[in-house]
């Protein structure tokens, strides 16, 4: 083998040799030393085969959006197992682009350079994340929107949640992926429940899961909004995830649309540990889509039972009305009849008295009704007599004054009547001096012209 020859400079060495230097200085410094240290996860690779997880640590500047830092890690053996932990307890899968908490060794490899094993990730810190998160979003719905979201104790409380819901929930709005098996299983337990009910269901179908869709969610909510037709209730549903599955949930613009939307709204996420805020702010929460359906179902339930229950309660008022009515009924049937009997019995007693008497005294009866026609007949005479009697003194009464008063008999007394121009001159202001008079006297007429006409001061006498 031939081997290799340097330059002359003794004071050069191997790249072996400064590498070896550099890791003895950096166990020198570091040694068996462990840290904490915060960053995001980027580049993360995953081995199943050797189950070796990859990835770089960095550290980002949040106002210049630049990295302040970088360098590589890698996790096998038990800090693989730590990992696995770590998801199982927060739903949260590790990958790129989340911010975590990590205790790490520093170490350097001649072959690898330097590089950060991690040992340990801490739960607690990614669900502090979440909850502080969640936490600034819930404020941010109290304090930008007053109006339509309070919060009482511990309670939250929308607008959604104050609306009232029909009896009978039919026509539905569902909003979920087309591919969810919650979403089959609410279609499911809907279409067989077991009193028969149908439903009137329009899908809306969305992706449901990531943050980064909530806005095609909302859009969604808009478009069922924007539809017009009269839907009873709308029920958001998704099946089970991990927990950054359900942050779009947890979304600002989504949470406070279903808070004020003016349609009821079910939620059936799938989440069994934690609400999300979008079941803070709906009108009723439930844990899976297949209890949602069965909350639907419930309400119809409770509704017809209440029917039912006022059927029942109406045939058993009719039965009681029915019943005490017949006893009033059968109690004035007996006492009609009773009561008929008695007065058939007392006008059967008068008909026999009164045939007894027709029978025993009918020349008596026929005598007196003679005698009474008898005295009208003769009252009548009497009084016709006294009667015509009356009117012949009135009538030869008439006579005599009719005869008093007749213009001949007053002629014939000495009085005169005097004419001017055919007419009977009632007053003298109508003759004067010179006025021809025609003056009727009782056996003659005088035609004469006035002299001389002079006024009586009513002191004077008749003298006959």
């Amino acid at each position: 083998m031939e081997v290799p020859s340097y330059p002359s400079n003794p004071a050069a060495i191997r790249l072996s040799e400064l590498t070896s230097q550099i890791r003895q200085a950096i166990d020198g410094v570091f040694g068996n030393r462990t840290f904490w240290v915060i960053a995001d996860i980027t580049s993360h690779t995953y081995k199943i085969q050797s189950n070796y997880h990859y990835f770089e640590l960095v550290e980002k500047d949040k106002s210049a959006a630049k990295i302040l830092s970088r360098i590589a890690g890698r996790a096998w053996g038990n800090a693989s197992v730590n990992i696995s932990n770590f998801e199982q307890a927060t739903g949260q899968k590790f990958r790129n682009d989340i911010n975590v908490l990590v205790q790490v060794t520093v170490q350097y490899s001649s072959s690898f350079g330097l590089q950060l094993n991690l040992l340990d990730i801490d739960t607690s810190f990614t669900l502090g994340l979440f909850e502080q998160q969640r936490n600034e979003t819930l404020a941010r719905l109290l304090r930008d929107n007053p109006e339509f979201i309070q919060k009482l104790g511990t309670e939250y409380l929308s607008r959604n949640k104050g609306l009232s819901l029909n009896k009978v929930l039919q026509r539905i709005a569902v909003i979920s992926s087309a591919t969810s098996a919650g979403y089959q299983d609410f279609k499911h337990t809907l279409e067989n429940n077991t009193f028969g009910y149908r439903f009137q269901v329009d899908d809306y179908f969305s992706v449901v899961q990531g943050e980064g869709n909530a806005r095609q969610f909302l859009a969604k909510i808009v478009e069922v909004f924007q539809s017009g037709k009269p839907y009873d209730v709308l029920v958001i549903i998704r099946g089970g995830g991990a927990q950054t599955d359900f942050l779009i949930f947890d979304n600002y613009e989504l949470s406070r649309a279903i808070a004020k939307f003016p349609i009821p709204v079910i939620t059936g996420i799938g989440h069994q540990k934690n609400e999300t805020i979008a079941d803070l702010m709906a009108h009723t929460a439930t844990k899976t889509p297949t209890k949602a359906a069965e909350l639907i179902i419930a309400h119809n339930r409770a509704f017809e039972e209440q029917l039912l229950g006022l059927q029942k309660m109406m045939l058993i008022k009719t039965y009681q009305l029915i019943n005490y009515h017949k006893d009033r009924l059968a109690q004035l049937n007996q006492s009609s009849i009773s009561t008929t009997r008695n007065l058939l019995h007392e006008q059967h007693r008068k008909l026999i008295n009164l045939s007894r008497m027709v029978l025993t005294n009918p020349k008596i009866i026929i005598s007196n009704r003679q005698k009474d026609l008898d005295n009208v007949l003769s009252n009548i005479q009497s009084y016709n007599r006294i009667y015509f009697s009356g009117k012949r003194s009135h009538i030869a009464h008439f006579q005599s004054v009719v005869r008093l008063m007749s213009p001949q008999n007053i002629l014939n007394k000495g009085f005169a009547i005097l004419k001017v121009n055919g007419r009977i001159a009632s007053n003298a202001d109508q003759i004067a001096a010179g006025t021809t008079l025609t003056v009727r006297l009782a056996a003659a007429t005088i035609e004469t012209t006035v002299i001389n006409k002079s006024a009586i001061d009513g002191n004077d006498e008749f003298n006959l």
